[in-house]
């Protein structure tokens, strides 16, 4: 006996309605019902709700056990008054809209459920410079899983594979447990097929899958570096993924990293290039040699005259790096490192070959006729002494506002 059938009644069945018979009920005064099938009629709106309330209490085991003794007071105070909005359950269902054998039959009333997708693979792609330039096809093989082939990822022989009673296949089981006046439910893996859904006996399962359903393959794919393309840049193959029962391919992506380069900085569509020369090139004019991405040796000629000054930068227009976006070539800019010869090169007889050639020397500031002066001569600094003279001059540069070197600096915002 129960202590009240109200909610069966709804549903119109008995009190030891099966599962069957429920789901069953609930399938045909829902669909007769639907708010959007019965779009000028606010009674069979509040019919489908009291239908979906009722039949979401009955199909759990817990719930329909709680109001089977206690009825709708029970429910509620074993704190399951609330429940799932009646769309919500109609499109869990029926699987949601367009997806289920009855999806999308009353229109876009449904809220949309799209099928189940498998992960997507993610791999990094490492890519030279040079290749980025030319632009490259590259095979990337992979392992991924397959539905079995033996079985057709059902694990097992044809009706071998059977649903678990113990949670319906859910994979999952509602347990509760007596806490005094009060009732505490909690989910647990299903202990009869261990979490699975499905039961299947050792001497029926697939000898190739072991009952797994699915095997590891190794897939080859032809993934196009376009020229030009730049670090982050994603490239998509849908449905190369892993495969599943019952859910889409998996897509697999691979996204671009380019490998630092010996030569050449990137920027952008820009090259960077540091070019070393001696101070006669710099001075009289010369020609440097670069060995370029693709093969190419670029002449870079300096003519006579024309003086190169030690950390210059120049450019050559169209030889830097391909543009996906405007199809055309970034900058090669290049930046000039003087080599200047070792000390003590020159004879006297050279240098006053010099004087005559270069521009006068800059005239310096002269002491006074009557102060002291005191002669000295400049000694090398090693290593360590450069860096604390390169500090210090990094230091004075940031306390000529007034702000010491690490100190925040503030502005005053105009009021």
């Amino acid at each position: 006996m129960v202590k009240e059938s109200k909610l069966y009644d709804l549903l119109g069945v008995s009190p030891n309605a099966t599962d069957a018979e429920l789901k069953s009920a609930y399938r045909k005064g829902a669909l007769r019902h639907h708010p959007d099938k019965n779009a000028h009629s606010p009674e069979a709106a509040e019919k489908f709700k009291e239908i979906s309330h009722a039949y979401e209490v009955l199909q759990d085991a817990q719930k329909r056990q709680i109001y089977d003794q206690y009825g709708e007071e029970g429910l509620e105070q074993g704190g399951a008054g609330g429940g799932m909005a009646a769309e919500d359950l109609f499109a869990q269902f029926f699987g949601g809209g367009g997806g289920g054998p009855f999806g999308g039959m009353f229109g876009g009333g449904m809220r949309e459920q799209g099928p189940k997708k498998a992960r997507t693979i993610h791999h990094v792609h490492k890519v030279s410079l040079e290749d980025i330039y030319r632009g490259k096809v590259s095979k990337l093989a992979l392992q991924k899983s397959v539905i079995c082939p033996a079985c057709d990822g059902r694990g097992g022989k044809d009706g071998a594979v059977k649903t678990c009673s113990g949670c319906n296949g859910a994979g999952m089981k509602t347990m509760m447990r007596q806490m005094g006046p009060m009732i505490q439910r909690f989910q647990t893996v299903c202990p009869d097929c261990q979490g699975e859904g499905e039961i299947i006996r050792d001497k029926d399962r697939c000898k190739r899958c072991s009952g797994k359903k699915t095997i590891i393959e190794r897939k080859v794919l032809h993934v196009h570096v376009d020229k030009g393309v730049k670090s982050g840049h994603k490239i998509d193959f849908r449905g190369e993924g892993d495969q599943m029962p019952n859910v889409l391919a998996g897509d697999v992506q691979f996204e671009i990293e380019q490998k630092p380069h010996p030569r050449f900085q990137r920027k952008d569509d820009d090259l960077f290039y540091h070019a070393e020369i001696d101070l006669l090139t710099a001075l009289a004019g010369g020609e440097v040699n670069v060995e370029h991405l693709d093969d190419r040796w670029l002449t870079i000629k300096m003519e006579p005259g024309e003086v190169i000054s030690p950390g210059e930068i120049k450019m050559i227009r169209g030889q830097g790096m391909p543009s996906m976006r405007h199809h055309d070539f970034g900058n090669l800019y290049i930046q000039f490192d003087v080599k200047f010869p070792p000390e003590m090169f020159n004879t006297p007889d050279k240098i006053q070959m010099l004087d005559q050639i270069l521009p006068p020397r800059r005239e310096t500031e002269q002491p006074p006729p009557d102060a002291m002066v005191d002669d000295f001569s400049l000694e090398n600094v090693d290593q360590s002494g450069q860096r604390r003279a390169q500090g210090a001059t990094h230091m004075e540069e940031d306390e000529e506002d007034g702000v010491p070197q690490g100190a925040e600096r503030m502005q005053c915002a105009s009021q």
